[in-house]
């Protein structure tokens, strides 16, 4: 997934959906927090990864999963930097790199846009 990721023009974007059926089934076989887990860190692991590659911006919807990518890329200090939306700043995590972390209850419908306009400035 990194590779692809790294070879798009644009701003990959990567995510996780399944019908509510599927993921029922899922949670049923192997336990919400299991099926929860493996999720997390399968973006925690790619956000290690594209980073390590040279990536300098993040861009992470979810709660619990943008706090595995943040322990994943082990950051010791979020500066915060100009809101992108109501709730939501961009964060300088390194002198190269700046992430947004958006929950669920946060953000506009046009807020991954607006984030990536923020993020590069």
């Amino acid at each position: 997934m990194r590779d692809w990721a790294m070879e798009q023009t644009g701003i990959p974007l990567v995510y996780s959906s399944a019908d509510p059926d599927a993921v029922t089934s899922v949670q049923g076989r192997f336990g919400r927090e299991v099926a929860a887990d493996a999720i997390d860190g399968f973006f925690a692991e790619l956000a290690k990864l594209a980073v390590a590659a040279g990536v300098t911006r993040i861009i992470t919807a979810g709660g619990e999963t943008s706090g595995a990518v943040i322990e994943a890329l082990d950051l010791g200090e979020l500066r915060i930097g100009p809101e992108i939306d109501p709730g939501v700043p961009a964060l300088r995590a390194a002198p190269e790199l700046v992430v947004a972390l958006k929950s669920g209850n946060f953000g506009a419908e046009d807020f991954f846009q607006k984030a990536a306009g923020v993020l590069s400035a």
